[in-house]
């Protein structure tokens, strides 16, 4: 994938466009990488971080649910992303599910 700037401005050129309060909330969500060898990582790694901090919170509040949307945003452009590398998309897959299912342990009752 090529991305033509920061992530926030490739994030914009998606279409359709989500709404502007979503949006705001997506690119913050992506501001948490630092990552630019890889754009799907980086959206992974941010996804991650901000999932960690949903689920620290609670997810109990109005605000969570714009949270969780903006992940669930993030991690779906990760792989709209991912898309462009057909030949790794089976492999990223399956480690993004790993990970994604290693953020529920430590809440696992």
């Amino acid at each position: 994938m090529t991305v033509p700037g920061p992530l926030s401005a490739w994030i914009r050129g998606r279409s359709p466009a989500p709404p502007p309060q979503l949006l705001s909330r997506i690119e913050r969500v992506a501001e948490g990488s630092s990552r630019a060898d890889s754009p799907p990582d980086a959206l992974l790694d941010a996804a991650s971080a901000a999932m960690t901090q949903v689920l620290r919170d609670g997810c109990l509040t109005r605000d969570s649910a714009l949270a969780l949307l903006a992940v669930d945003a993030v991690v779906t452009y990760a792989f709209e992303a991912a898309a462009d590398d057909p030949e790794h998309l089976e492999a990223r897959t399956e480690a993004a599910l790993a990970r994604i299912a290693d953020l529920a342990r430590p809440y696992n009752v």
